[in-house]
C-alpha cells in the first residue's frame, strides 16, 4: 500500500521526530519554568514571612521599651496617691497613642488606674489572679499575655506588663493592651500586606489561635478552621510547633506556604498565595506555544513531504528489484538500479545480501534467541561494556536506572556513577582485581535517570582475561535497603534512641581517642551533668511526661555547645560531655551555659510547666591523670559533691574532692 512506502514512514517519522522534539522542548522548558517560578516564589514568600515576622517583632520591643521608660518614671509614691497617678498617666500621650488601654496596678493586683478613649477611671477591679499578673511578680521581668477578655471592656485583648520595682522588689505593674478586634499593631500588618491580590496573611500564637486575621470572624479561632492554611497548620503541628524565625516552608494543597516566629511573645505568621495566580502567566504561555508549535509542524511537515517525494523516486525501481531478490529465476546482478549516492550503494549492498541473508538469519536467530532469553529473565541488571561504553543492556538494567535501552547503548559508564570521584576510585580496583584473576565485586552508590541515588552491588568479570579490549560482563544488584538498614543498625550501637545523642560506648570511644593522643589532646574537659527534680516528674506525670523533658533538656545542652563537642547521655538522667581543644575556663564557662540552659528548660504537660535542674561536674585532663576511667572520675565526684551541698550548681574537680567523694559516697537523690 502506498500508505506504507518508505517515503510515507520517513515523512511521517520525521514529522514524528518534530512533534516529539518540540513538544517535548516547549513541556520541558514550561515545565521547568512552572518549577523555577515556584521554587523563586517559595523564596520570595519566606523571606516575605521572616520580614513581616521581624517587623511584628520590633513592634512588640518598641512597646516594651515604652512601657520601660514610663515604668522608670512612676515611682511608689506616686502610684500610692490617685491624684498624682492621673496626672502622672495624663502626661504619657505617646503612651495612649501606642496602647488601647493603660492600666496600673498594686502588688496585691488591685487597678490603681485605667486609662482608655473614655478618659482614666479607678475601678475596683483586682487582677492577682491572672496569668500575666502573677508571671509578671514572680519572673520580674517584661509579660506578652495570652488572648485574654477584658473585664472592664469586655472585649478580647492581649496585655503586655512591665514591672515597677525599685531596689526592695516589685511594687506595682505598668500594662498596656491591644484589642484584638479594632486598632492593634497585628490588624494593620495583616491590611497592609493582602493589597489587591490573594495573598493571605495570618498571625497566630503558639497554640494556633488566630490573632490576626483579615477576617475578623476568626479571631480567635484555631487556624485548622481557615481552609487555605489546614494543612499546612497539621503539618506545623505534627513538626513539634517550631517557633522559628528563619521562616518555615509548609505544603498546602494548591497554595504557597510560608511561616516565621516572631521572636519574643512566641507568634506565629502565615502566609498564603495561590499556585494558579503564579503560574497563570506562564499558563497562558503554554497555549500559545501550543498553537505556534502547531502551525510549524504543518507547515515542515507539508516540505518534507514534497522532499522526500522528490529524492526518493528511484527507490521504486529499487522496491521491485528488491520483492524479487531471493527468485533463482532471476539474475542476481540484473534489473539493479544504476542510481548514485546512497540508492546506488544500497543496490550494491542488496545485491551482497541476497546471497548470504538466509544462513545469517538464521545463525542470528538462533544466538539472538538465546541471549535474549538470558538477559529477559535475569533477575539482576546485566551490562556488557566494551571500551568502557555500553553495548548491550537487559531489560531489569533499564528498569534500575528508570530509562530506555537506546538511552544507555553507546553511553560511557561513568554516567551512572553517583560521582565523578567515584568512577575514578572504581577503575583501579577493578583493574587490580581483573590483573589479580578474580571478579570485582564492590558496592557503589548509583545514580538513576531522574537524578535520584541509589545503592548498587557491582560484579563484573572480562569475557577474556587477556584481551581487555574484548569487554566486560557485569551484574548490578539494588542494595539500597540493605545499606540503609546497615546505616541504621551501625547509628544505633552509638547513640541513644530517645534523645539522639551519643551513647556511652561513643563516649569511651572519643576518650579512647583523647588519651591515645595524649600531650596532643591537651587541653580537654569531661562534664558530668545529673538532673536535679527528675525523678518527681516520672514518678507524678510518668514516664512519657520524663522522655519529653530528657528530649527538652538535650535539645538545651546541643544549643549551648561546639558543633565539635560531643554530648553524650549515660543513662536515666545523667549526660555527658567532652570538650576537646577547651581550656578549663572555658570549659567552665561552657558548663555554666548548659547549667543555665538546662534550668531555663520548660515542658508543658497536662496544664502543668515541668522543670528540672542540674548538678554539673568539670574535670580538666592534665598530664598527671592516669587514664579515662579517673578522669571521669574527677569530674562525676565533682557532680556528687553539688548534689551533697544541695544541688543546682557548677563544680570543678579536684583530686581531694575526688578522695572525699569516693570515700563518703555523698550522693543527693535526683
Amino acid at each position: 500500500m502506498a500508505f506504507w512506502s518508505l517515503k510515507v514512514r520517513i515523512t511521517l517519522g520525521t514529522i514524528a521526530a518534530l512533534v516529539l522534539g518540540i513538544g517535548l522542548t516547549t513541556a520541558v522548558l514550561l515545565q521547568r519554568a512552572e518549577r523555577d517560578t515556584l521554587s523563586a516564589q517559595n523564596e520570595r514568600e519566606l523571606n516575605e514571612a521572616v520580614r513581616a515576622a521581624g517587623v511584628l517583632s520590633r513592634r512588640v520591643v518598641e512597646l516594651q521599651r515604652a512601657l520601660q521608660v514610663v515604668a522608670a518614671q512612676l515611682d511608689q509614691t506616686t502610684l500610692a496617691d490617685d491624684t498624682k497617678l492621673d496626672a502622672f498617666m495624663h502626661a504619657q500621650p505617646v503612651l495612649r497613642e501606642l496602647f488601647s488601654t493603660l492600666s496600673v496596678a498594686s502588688l496585691d493586683g488591685q487597678v490603681r488606674v485605667f486609662v482608655d478613649e473614655a478618659g482614666t477611671r479607678h475601678p475596683q477591679l483586682n487582677v492577682s489572679d491572672r496569668d500575666y499578673f502573677r508571671r509578671t511578680v514572680a519572673e520580674q521581668r517584661p509579660i506578652v499575655s495570652d488572648p485574654f477578655q477584658s473585664r472592664i471592656s469586655g472585649q478580647t485583648a492581649i496585655l503586655f506588663t512591665y514591672p515597677l520595682k525599685n531596689a526592695k522588689g516589685v511594687y506595682g505593674i505598668l500594662g498596656g493592651s491591644l484589642r484584638l478586634s479594632s486598632r492593634d499593631l497585628l490588624s494593620d500588618l495583616v491590611d497592609t500586606q493582602a493589597g489587591d491580590s490573594d495573598v493571605l496573611l495570618v498571625v497566630t500564637d503558639a497554640q494556633g489561635r488566630i490573632l490576626a486575621h483579615p477576617n475578623r470572624e476568626r479571631l480567635l479561632q484555631s487556624l485548622a478552621s481557615e481552609p487555605r492554611l489546614a494543612a499546612a497548620f497539621r503539618r506545623w503541628l505534627d513538626d513539634g510547633r517550631a517557633v522559628e524565625p528563619a521562616g518555615l516552608r509548609l505544603a498546602q494543597p494548591a497554595e504557597v506556604v510560608s511561616a516565621a516566629g516572631v521572636a519574643g511573645p512566641d507568634w506565629m505568621i502565615w502566609r498564603a498565595i495561590p499556585e494558579a495566580e503564579l503560574l497563570a502567566p506562564l499558563r497562558s504561555a503554554r497555549k500559545q506555544a501550543l498553537e505556534w508549535a502547531a502551525g510549524l509542524i504543518g507547515l515542515m511537515s507539508l516540505l518534507i513531504l514534497t522532499l522526500v517525494w522528490w529524492l526518493l523516486r528511484p527507490l521504486s525501481q529499487l522496491e521491485h528489484r528488491a520483492q524479487t531478490l531471493f527468485n533463482g529465476d532471476n539474475d542476481p546482478h540484473a534489473g539493479w538500479p544504476a542510481g548514485f549516492g546512497e540508492i546506488g550503494r544500497l543496490a550494491r549492498v542488496l545485491r551482497h545480501v541476497g546471497a548470504e541473508r538466509t544462513q545469517l538469519e538464521g545463525f542470528n536467530a538462533v544466538v539472538l534467541g538465546k541471549l535474549n532469553s538470558v538477559m529477559a529473565a535475569a533477575p539482576v541488571g546485566i551490562a556488557f561494556v566494551r571500551s568502557a561504553r555500553f553495548d548491550l543492556v537487559s531489560a531489569e538494567f533499564c528498569r534500575l536506572f528508570g530509562c530506555d535501552e537506546q538511552a544507555l547503548l553507546g553511553q560511557p559508564m561513568h554516567m551512572i556513577f553517583g560521582a565523578n570521584a567515584d568512577y575514578q576510585a572504581f577503575e583501579p580496583q577493578v583493574q587490580l582485581a581483573f590483573r589479580a584473576g578474580e571478579a570485582y565485586v564492590g558496592e557503589w552508590q548509583m545514580l538513576r535517570d531522574d537524578g535520584t541515588p541509589f545503592w548498587a552491588r557491582l560484579r563484573g568479570r572480562p569475557v577474556e582475561v587477556a584481551d581487555s579490549e574484548a569487554g566486560v560482563i557485569w551484574t548490578l544488584n539494588d542494595i539500597d535497603q540493605q545499606i540503609a538498614e546497615r546505616s541504621r543498625l551501625e547509628w544505633s550501637a552509638t547513640h541513644d534512641v530517645l534523645t539522639g545523642l551519643a551513647n556511652r560506648k561513643s563516649f569511651e570511644q572519643r576518650l579512647e581517642h583523647v588519651f591515645d593522643a595524649l600531650p596532643r589532646s591537651i587541653p580537654a574537659a569531661v562534664v558530668v551533668i545529673d538532673l536535679d527534680h527528675f525523678k518527681p516528674i516520672n514518678d507524678t506525670f510518668g514516664h512519657a511526661a520524663g522522655d519529653a523533658m530528657l528530649k527538652a533538656v538535650a535539645a538545651a545542652i546541643l544549643s549551648h555547645v561546639r558543633a565539635s563537642d560531643l554530648v553524650v547521655r549515660l543513662g536515666g538522667d545523667e549526660f555527658a560531655l567532652l570538650l576537646e581543644r577547651c581550656a578549663h575556663d572555658v570549659a567552665m564557662r561552657v558548663a555554666e551555659n548548659v547549667h543555665s540552659a538546662i534550668s531555663a528548660v520548660a515542658v508543658p504537660w497536662q496544664g502543668r510547666t515541668l522543670r528540672v535542674g542540674a548538678s554539673v561536674g568539670v574535670a580538666s585532663l592534665n598530664e598527671h591523670t592516669p587514664d579515662m576511667a579517673e578522669w571521669v572520675a574527677e569530674a562525676d565526684a565533682a557532680c556528687y559533691r553539688v548534689k551533697a551541698d544541695g544541688r543546682g550548681a557548677v563544680r570543678a574537680a579536684t583530686p581531694t574532692l575526688l578522695r572525699v567523694v569516693v570515700g563518703g559516697r555523698a550522693v543527693a537523690d535526683t
